[in-house]
C-alpha cells in the first residue's frame, strides 16, 4: 500500500470514531518559548492539557510533522547511521481531551493494527508502565489488564519510567504509557531469539511503532506531580515505521517516503545505495535531511546562524557535507532533489508546492555558500600544516570547525592524506567546553506559577485602551544567566504582548505605594505576560497600569507603515512578493519577502514614494473584528502561509489595503509621518529585505542627514558639494591610475631581475634565490611568469621567524619532465625543518630552520639535473 495512502487510512479511521480530522501544526513554533520546533503531535494542545485552553473538540486525529534535532529529543547525529530515525518525521496523532481513556484508546488501537491494516499479532509486543516509588506512582495495572484480553500475557512487558512514563520535558504534562512494538525479523532469527528480548534495545527489526500516552500529571519544577483536572489521551504513531512494516521491506529508506529521493540521489552521483555501507549512510542523510529542511522552508524558518535557523542551517549543512566527502559532489545537488520530494507529499502537504521556487532558491545560494566554506576551509588547512611534522594542533582543527564551519571528520581525512593526524580527544574537549560555556550563557532556570487569583480568563483590551484597572492573577520567578526577573499575568490588560512581529509594549504598573516598570510584555502559549524585575510589595492589591504612549505610538506607526510597504511592493514588483518576515518596534521596521533579485535605486525611490503618498493621502483605518475566516479570503485579504489562524480573525484595512493582523495600528495614515527606507538586501536566495522608519526616527534621520551636508560644504569650501565631490572622485581616479602604471613597472623590473639570474640545466632555466618578500608578494611574481616556458623558480624568504618558500614550474616541464611542485616542496622542506603541499604547478613550505635555506635549494637543483 502507498504510505499516502496508508496516512489516509489512519485519519478515516479515527474519523470513524467520531475524531475531527485536523490539519498538522507548523514545524516551526511560534508562540512558545520552550521550544523551536514541533517535536510531538500534542504540541500544539499544550494549553488543553494544563487547562489554560479550552479544547475546540473533545476527540481529534490528525498526521502532524514534527522535527527533533535539538534538547531532550536530540536525534540528529543517529540520522542516516541507522535505518529508522529521522530528524523530520510524521507523527499520526488521536486525541481524546477529557473524554475516552484507556480501554479505548487501547482497543482502538489494536483493532486499527489487527482489523485495518492487517498486521501479523504473532509479532505484536507491548509495554505497560511499571510504576514508581520515587514519585510515588503506582503500576498501571488497568492497562495490563485492558491487553491481557487482545494478547497472550508473554506479549505484554512491564517497563521502567525511562521507556513508560512520558513527559515533554522537567516541566508539564506528563502520564505513564504504553508502547506497541512490532517484530519486523525473518521467521528464521525469530525463531532463534524471542522478541520480547529485543523490546527497547534498539534492534533495527524489533521497533516501537505506536505509544499510548495517558496524560494525568503536570510536573512541577520542583518534581511534584500534581493531577491535571481532567484525563486526557495522547497517541503517537510513526508514519515512517508503519509504512515500512505494511510495504513489508527492512528500512524506513525502502519505502515510498525516500526511496524516489534515494534513486535521484543515485542519478546524480552515478552510485549505487546498497553497495557500500559509507554511501549508503551518505543517501540516508541527504534523503532524510531534505525533506526536514524543505518542510521548515515552506513554513516559513530560513536558514540563519541564530535560533531555529541555525538548526536548519546545521541540517542542510550535514547533508551537504556526506555528499562532499562521501559522494564526492563538489557543486550544489541537494537543490535537485526538490522536485522529486514534493511529488511525493503534495497531494497532502500544499504548502510544497506554493513553495516550491523558494525552497528550492534557499537551498541551493545555502549550499553554494557552504561549498565555498568548505573550499576556503581547504586553504586554511594548507596553511595550517605548514611546518608540521606529524600532528597538527587540536585548537587548530576546533578553530577551522567553530570559526569556519569546517567539519573535524573531513579536516581528519585531509590530513590523513598529508600523513598528518590530530588529538582528537583534545579536539572533544574544545567542543566539550564551548558547550559549557553555551550552557552556562544561556541558563535559564523557570519557576511553578504562584496563582494569587483561579478560574479567571485575560482580557486584551489594548486596542481601545491604554491604561486601566487590574488585578494579578499570577506570578512566577525566572532566573537567566545569574539575573532574576518576574512574570506577571493580569486579569485583564492594555499591554500589547510581542506578536506578529511586532514587540510588546512597555510601561509601567501602580498603587498609592509604589511604581512597577514594565519592561516587555510577551505571549507563551494563550498567556500574555508581563516582565518586570521586582515584584509588588503588596501583590493582591489593585493596580492601574499605564502603557508608555510615546512607545506605543512610535510602534504604530511603523506596524501602519509596513502594511502601506507590503502592498506597494506587490503593486510595483509584481504579486509574486510575500511577506516571509517582519519586525516592527518604536525605532523603525523590517520587512523581509519573496523577490529575486535585488532592486535598483530608482524602484527603491518609486516604493518610498508610493507609501509617502498613501499616509499624505490621510486613509482612515477601517478595522474589522471577529470576521470569520472564509468572508476574510474573499475580501481578499492577505495573509501569512506560515500562520495558523482561529475561524475569525482580525482584519486591518487601509483603503485597497487589507491584512489579517493582530497588532496595533494608527487611525489615519497622516498619523505616521515621513516614511523613509534605509537600506534594501538580501537575507536568502529569493528573500530580500528593506529596512525603513517613520514619524521622529524618520525626523531624526533627515535632520541628520541634512547636517551633513552642512558639514561637508564647511570642510569642501563649497556650496556645490557634489559637484566638488564628482571632481575629487574625478582626481582620485587618475592618481590610482599612475599608482598602477608605477607598480606594473616596479613588478616588471624586479621579474626581469630574477630572471637574468637564471643557470641552465637540462635546458631548464633553474632559479633559486633568496628574496625579501612576504607571502602574497612571492605569489604575485610567481604567478606572473606562469607562462614562462621551461621554468623553475624556487623563492626562500624570512617571515615572522619563519622560512618560506614558493615554487613555481612551468607547465611544460609538468607535462614532458614529469615535475610537481607539490611533491618537490614536501620533499625539500624537510631541509627547513617544515613541511607544506600546493598544486602541481605552484606550491609553497613553510618551516623554522634558516640554515637549511641552502640545502633545500641543492636538493631542489638534484631534480632539475636528473
Amino acid at each position: 500500500m502507498e504510505s499516502n495512502k496508508i496516512r489516509k487510512l489512519f485519519l478515516d479511521y479515527f474519523n470513524s470514531k467520531n475524531h475531527n480530522i485536523i490539519s498538522s501544526a507548523s514545524i516551526v513554533v511560534k508562540d512558545d518559548p520552550t521550544l523551536l520546533f514541533t517535536n510531538a503531535g500534542m504540541n500544539q494542545f499544550k494549553d488543553i492539557f494544563v487547562n489554560s485552553n479550552k479544547p475546540p473538540y473533545s476527540r481529534v486525529v490528525n498526521s502532524q510533522k514534527c522535527l527533533r534535532v535539538s534538547g531532550k529529543h536530540n536525534d540528529l547525529e543517529q540520522v542516516g547511521h541507522d535505518t529508522y530515525h529521522h530528524t523530520m518525521f510524521e507523527m499520526l496523532g488521536s486525541w481524546s481531551f477529557g473524554d475516552y481513556f484507556k480501554k479505548e484508546a487501547i482497543k482502538w488501537a489494536w483493532e486499527f493494527l489487527i482489523n485495518i491494516c492487517n498486521l501479523d499479532s504473532n509479532r505484536i509486543y507491548v509495554t505497560y508502565f511499571e510504576g514508581c516509588s520515587h514519585d510515588g506512582i503506582k503500576k498501571d495495572i488497568k492497562s495490563y489488564q485492558i491487553w491481557k484480553e487482545l494478547l497472550p500475557e508473554d506479549r505484554i512487558i512491564a517497563g521502567n519510567k525511562k521507556d513508560n512514563f512520558w513527559e515533554m520535558g522537567d516541566v508539564g504534562p506528563c502520564g505513564p504509557c504504553s508502547e506497541i512494538h512490532f517484530d519486523n525479523r525473518g521467521e528464521k532469527e525469530r525463531a532463534l531469539i524471542s522478541g520480547k528480548d529485543l523490546v527497547n534495545q534498539d534492534h533495527p527489526q524489533v521497533i516501537e511503532i505506536w505509544n499510548l500516552v495517558f496524560m494525568q500529571f503536570n510536573r512541577s519544577s520542583d518534581g511534584r506531580l500534581m493531577d491535571l483536572p481532567y484525563k486526557h489521551v495522547d497517541t503517537g504513531m510513526g508514519f515512517e515505521r508503519l509504512t515500512m512494516i505494511m510495504q513489508k521491506v527492512n528500512s524506513n529508506y525502502e519505502t515510498d517516503i525516500f526511496r524516489p529521493i534515494i534513486s535521484k540521489i543515485e542519478q546524480i552521483s552515478n552510485l549505487i545505495y546498497g553497495k557500500e555501507e559509507k554511501i549508503d549512510v551518505a543517501m540516508r542523510v541527504i534523503a532524510d535531511h531534505v525533506r526536514a529542511v524543505s518542510f521548515s522552508i515552506a513554513d516559513g524558518q530560513l536558514p540563519s546562524n541564530t535560533k531555529a535557523g541555525y538548526v536548519v542551517r546545521r541540517i542542510l549543512r550535514r547533508a551537504i557535507r556526506y555528499g562532499y566527502t562521501y559522494l564526492a559532489l563538489e557543486s550544489a545537488f541537494i537543490h535537485k532533489l526538490v522536485d522529486v520530494l514534493i511529488a511525493n507529499f503534495d497531494s497532502y502537504y500544499k504548502q510544497l508546492n506554493e513553495q516550491k521556487d523558494l525552497i528550492i532558491n534557499v537551498i541551493k545560494e545555502e549550499e553554494e555558500s557552504f561549498l565555498q566554506t568548505l573550499e576556503d576551509g581547504l586553504k586554511k588547512i594548507q596553511q595550517i600544516i605548514i611546518g608540521k611534522k606529524n600532528e597538527v594542533p587540536a585548537k587548530d582543527v576546533f578553530e577551522l570547525y567553530d570559526t569556519y564551519g569546517f567539519p573535524s571528520d573531513l579536516t581528519k581525512l585531509i590530513l590523513q592524506e598529508s600523513g598528518l593526524t590530530f588529538n582528537e580527544e583534545k579536539f572533544n574537549i574544545c567542543m566539550q567546553e564551548q558547550r559549557e560555556r553555551s550552557k552556562k550563557a544561556s541558563k535559564r532556570k523557570v519557576g511553578d506559577w504562584k496563582v494569587l487569583i483561579s478560574d479567571e480568563k485575560v482580557l486584551f483590551i489594548g486596542y481601545s485602551k491604554l491604561e486601566s484597572k487590574l488585578n494579578i492573577l499570577k506570578y512566577r520567578k525566572v532566573e537567566n544567566s545569574g539575573e532574576s526577573e518576574f512574570h506577571l499575568v493580569f486579569n485583564k490588560t492594555p499591554f500589547y504582548p510581542q506578536s506578529g512581529g511586532q514587540v510588546g509594549d512597555i510601561g509601567e504598573i501602580s498603587n498609592k505605594n509604589e511604581i512597577i516598570e514594565v519592561l516587555d510584555c510577551r505571549k507563551e502559549n494563550q498567556l500574555i505576560i508581563h516582565i518586570v524585575k521586582k515584584l509588588p510589595q503588596e501583590i493582591k492589591s489593585e493596580f492601574t497600569a499605564k502603557v508608555n504612549k510615546r512607545y506605543r505610538k512610535n510602534t504604530s506607526r511603523n506596524h501602519s507603515a509596513t502594511h502601506l510597504l507590503h502592498e506597494s511592493l506587490r503593486d510595483i514588483l509584481g504579486n509574486h512578493v510575500e511577506q516571509k518576515g517582519s519586525l516592527v518596534d518604536s525605532k523603525h521596521l523590517r520587512f523581509d519577502f519573496t523577490h529575486f533579485r535585488k532592486i535598483d535605486d530608482n524602484i527603491i525611490k518609486k516604493i518610498e514614494s508610493h507609501v509617502n503618498n498613501k499616509i499624505l493621502s490621510n486613509i482612515e483605518l477601517i478595522e474589522h473584528k471577529e470576521v470569520l475566516l472564509e468572508e476574510a479570503k474573499s475580501m481578499g485579504a492577505i495573509m501569512l502561509f506560515s500562520e495558523k489562524y482561529e475561524e475569525k480573525v482580525r482584519v486591518i484595512q487601509f483603503d485597497s489595503s487589507i491584512e489579517l493582523c493582530g497588532g496595533t495600528h494608527v487611525k489615519s495614515t497622516a498619523e505616521i509621518g515621513p516614511f523613509k527606507i534605509l537600506s534594501e538586501g538580501s537575507v536568502a536566495s529569493g528573500i530580500r529585505r528593506i529596512e525603513a522608519c517613520t514619524g521622529e526616527t524618520s525626523l531624526d534621520y533627515l535632520n541628520n542627514q541634512t547636517n551633513i551636508v552642512d558639514e561637508l560644504s564647511t570642510l569642501l569650501k563649497s556650496k556645490d558639494v557634489r559637484s566638488t565631490v564628482e571632481n575629487l572622485i574625478a582626481r582620485n581616479k587618475q592618481l590610482e591610475k599612475k599608482i598602477k602604471k608605477l607598480n606594473t613597472s616596479a613588478l616588471s623590473e624586479i621579474r626581469n631581475k630574477i630572471l637574468s639570474e637564471a643557470i641552465i640545466i637540462h635546458e631548464i632555466r633553474f632559479i633559486a634565490k633568496k628574496v625579501d618578500f612576504d607571502m602574497q608578494s612571492m605569489k604575485n611574481i610567481s604567478f606572473s611568469l606562469r607562462k614562462e616556458k621551461s621554468l623553475f623558480l624556487l623563492l626562500a624568504s624570512k617571515i615572522d621567524n619563519k622560512v618560506i618558500l614558493s615554487l613555481l614550474i612551468s607547465e611544460d616541464l609538468i607535462l614532458n619532465k614529469g615535475l610537481n611542485a607539490s611533491i618537490i616542496i614536501q620533499d625539500i622542506s624537510r631541509e627547513i625543518n617544515g613541511g607544506g603541499g600546493g598544486q602541481s604547478f605552484f606550491a609553497t613550505a613553510g618551516g623554522d630552520k634558516f640554515e637549511g635555506i641552502q640545502n633545500a635549494f641543492l636538493k631542489a637543483k638534484d631534480y632539475v639535473n636528473t
